[in-house]
């Protein structure tokens, strides 16, 4: 039996029975009744300096046990830049931001407290929006950006723009001054996402024989324990940060701002703290997904080949640069990444305002980038005649081809998927009869995304009766992976069953370093280290049979359980008797392995200010969606939708479909539903349930999806990470069915009935950029 053969299975959830019937213990369930409560004090204002901060009347409250402040912990943090306090210091730039935060016997008495503590604060002019920011006298969010400590260098920065990552290939000048092309220019914006997982974002912290010890809901045990460090003013190895099953991520849980609070009270007063967010306080300052303003350019020919593309992304980062600094980086792949382009240059800017930090959420930036490149192929092929189906299997990216970097993609991928995508189509039928009358549309569209590699590390220890014990820094944060795909490759390598392999909660004093759990780098970068340490794992079992058996090593194989001499079924010996012997005259059978990125290579010169440069596994989608749009009421019905995922291989398909169906299910919020809005003075207005319209079970839409494996992957066994990628071209095939639906341009999401309503009256005014100069160069900071 090979390895791949043994390791794919459809593998149920081993959790699914406890989660269903409430037995998981999540962070929030560890709390003690000795532990102290912690509540924040937000600011009420959206930019303003502190002019007075007094705590000592709330310290004399009742219960109260410790009031922090900025000047507990003045440390910054960030990505790339160190821009970000834990506690406001002296200027306020968000509505919600933390300020101060008050630990307490109860969490009543601590909020009681707040009202005690004296604030005064001078009012600045808000920057709300990125047009505002980048006028050439706007008010700088942050004054002294000049003196912020480059954590990484390469990035351009200037006034409210925290951060520009460029990427250029080829003479585009030459591209756009052919006499034979024709220029077609398009211009998009998406609003904000916000996450919403069940579980709000929360952390345990006590403080241990002096050091500081963390449980949280958290994707990044390892950037937690940094970010605690360097704000506390602390070397990172005395802080350990552990990790409880975590009910939901999508990416808000790469944030690091509320566990460090908790070790800070923790060490002021010896006692454990927890501070949990309140839904309110989760979702007014919830790291949503950015919006985002895009122009796109591009010189096609009249035999349809794109010659030239120049593009600019304006990402909102709110008032810290956070994860938008590391998400420029993704438009050179997502917007630059789809089809083949003679000559290109790209160009995203992180944007200070005077809102909410926004962040990463599930296939960050691509979900967006996806939208606006597919529109904008539709408008191609609307201004020049092509067939849109037929321009797309002409230019997508395929073996040899550049990408904006200057990458070389290896493989014909998309152009294969999408004739599987034709004959998923032919088998399912279409579904234009069930319009019954109203305005129906179909559209295929393509997207590329990435599995973000960086290092991992694992240990696989054999247990005395015959099980592993996986030991790494992943975290379960609902996708499956550590629960799934990590037990099936542990077992298959040494010949036990998925539910032999026990798999530990991350704990950064027990595990390696590990960059977090997103991008769908878990499968791929903890799943080859876990094979690695498995490779030792094997050696020394193998070794140690062999002596115990009188056989060469190599004549050995590892299966259900046993280790037995190459065809001769049932014979040799348990894997226990093998561990019992080793154990005694060489020591426990252990092993450890570590895996990170290889470095694919981008062309000199093409990349600036980028985190990757280049893609070491690239992923491919191809969405398909047929709507039906009611023309009174400007609703949208989706019909059908289709997907084609390239998975590389498939070790667990039933788990791979349950993520395309929830990440189509996502993407269809953020493409009809979900919408997120500031008042006058800079709140998020949908902080609750009732204001913020998630997908409900009547929105859920069966998807047809076919698995396309063989594409070149680094991965284990050829894998590729499944759980990002779902979400990617949603907003892209809605968009382009709705306005071939309708027979009007869609350049913003989210399509709500009133916006579809004033696209079909012709009301709905097309998005200007007036900051978005018309030359190239102004719009880069050279």
């Amino acid at each position: 039996m090979s390895e791949l053969s043994a390791t794919v299975m459809n593998l149920p959830r081993r959790d699914a029975q406890d989660k269903l019937r409430g037995r998981t213990k999540y962070t929030n369930d560890r709390i003690r009744p000795d532990m102290l409560h912690a509540v924040l004090l937000r600011s009420t204002v959206p930019a303003g300096r502190i002019r007075k901060l007094d705590v000592s009347a709330a310290l004399r409250c009742p219960g109260v046990r410790a009031v922090a402040t900025g000047a507990d912990a003045p440390g910054l943090y960030g990505i790339g830049i160190a821009d970000h306090p834990l506690l406001a210091i002296d200027t306020i730039r968000y509505h919600g931001e933390p300020i101060a935060v008050i630990a307490a016997e109860t969490e009543e008495q601590a909020r009681a407290a707040l009202a005690a503590i004296m604030l005064e604060v001078e009012p600045l002019a808000p920057v709300f929006t990125m047009a505002e920011a980048l006028q050439p006298a706007a008010r700088l969010v942050h004054e002294g950006w000049r003196g912020y400590e480059v954590i990484t260098e390469g990035g351009a920065r200037a006034g409210n723009i925290a951060w520009e990552a460029k990427s250029s290939r080829g003479d585009v000048d030459a591209a756009f001054a052919r006499p034979d092309i024709r220029i077609v220019e398009s211009s998009f914006t998406v609003g904000r996402q916000s996450h919403v997982p069940f579980e709000p974002r929360v952390a345990i912290g006590s403080w241990e024989d002096g050091r500081a010890h963390i449980q949280t809901s958290t994707q990044v045990p390892w950037t937690v324990r940094n970010v605690t460090g360097r704000v506390m003013q602390l070397s990172p190895g005395r802080v350990r940060v552990t990790v409880p099953p975590v009910g939901g991520g999508f990416g808000l849980k790469f944030d690091a701002s509320i566990e460090p609070i908790t070790a800070l009270l923790a060490r002021m007063t010896g006692r454990t703290v927890v501070l949990e967010n309140t839904r309110q306080e989760e979702m007014a300052t919830c790291l949503c997904r950015e919006n985002a303003e895009i122009r796109i350019r591009s010189a096609v020919t009249a035999e349809g080949y794109i010659a030239g593309r120049e593009a600019v992304v304006l990402m909102d980062c709110g008032a810290y640069g956070g994860e938008q600094v590391f998400l420029t980086t993704m438009t050179a792949h997502t917007l630059g990444g789809n089809y083949r382009v003679g000559a290109t240059r790209l160009v995203s800017r992180a944007v200070y305002t005077n809102t909410p930090p926004n962040g990463a959420f599930r296939a960050c930036n691509g979900v967006y980038n996806t939208f606006a490149l597919e529109r904008h192929t539709d408008e191609i092929c609307g201004a020049l005649g092509f067939d849109p189906m037929e321009f797309r299997k002409k230019n997508v990216l395929g073996d040899g081809d550049l990408g904006a970097t200057g990458q070389v993609f290896e493989a014909d991928v998309l152009g294969p998927m999408l004739d599987r995508m034709e004959a998923l189509r032919a088998s399912t039928g279409t579904s234009e009869a069930k319009a019954d009358g109203r305005l129906y549309g179909i559209a295929t569209t393509v997207g590329t995304w990435f599995v973000f590699v960086g290092p991992s590390a694992a240990t696989v220890n054999l247990n005395a009766d015959g099980s592993a014990t996986l030991v790494t820094s992943g975290v379960e944060i609902g996708s499956g992976t550590m629960v799934q795909s990590l037990p099936q490759m542990v077992a298959g390598q040494l010949g036990l069953a998925p539910d032999q392999v026990i798999v530990r909660e991350a704990d950064t004093d027990a595990a390696g370093l590990d960059v977090g759990v997103g991008g769908g780098r878990t499968t791929v970068s903890i799943g080859a280290a876990s094979i690695a340490a498995c490779a030792e794992v094997r050696e020394k079992l193998l070794r140690t049979a062999g002596e115990m058996l009188q056989t060469r090593p190599e004549d050995l194989v590892l299966r259900d359980g046993r280790v037995e001499i190459t065809g001769r079924p049932g014979s040799g010996m348990s894997i226990p008797a093998v561990v019992a012997h080793a154990q005694a005259t060489i020591g426990p059978i252990t092993g450890s392995g570590a895996f990170t990125a290889r470095n694919t290579p981008a062309m000199s010169g093409c990349a600036m200010g980028h985190f990757i440069d280049a893609l070491d596994i690239p992923v491919f989608v191809v969405h398909e969606a047929e709507v039906a749009v009611d023309p009174d009421t400007g609703h949208v019905e989706v019909l059908a939708y289709r997907v084609v995922q390239d998975v590389g291989r498939a070790l667990n398909p039933r788990a791979i479909l349950g993520q395309i169906q929830g990440g189509v299910v996502q993407g269809l919020g953020y493409a009809l539903h979900e919408e997120v809005t500031l008042t006058a003075d800079g709140r998020i207005a949908q902080d609750d349930f009732e204001t913020y319209r998630l997908p409900l079970v009547q929105d859920v839409v069966p998807v047809a999806a076919d698995l396309y494996e063989g594409a070149p992957s680094m991965g284990p066994l050829g894998t590729k990470g499944a759980g990002e990628v779902p979400i990617l071209a949603v907003g892209a095939a809605i968009g382009c069915a709705v306005a071939r639906a309708i027979g009007k341009p869609v350049q913003q999401l989210p399509l709500t009935p009133p916006r579809v309503l004033r696209l079909l009256h012709e009301r709905e005014p097309p998005p200007e950029f007036p900051h978005i100069a018309p030359g190239w160069a102004a719009n880069t900071l050279g």
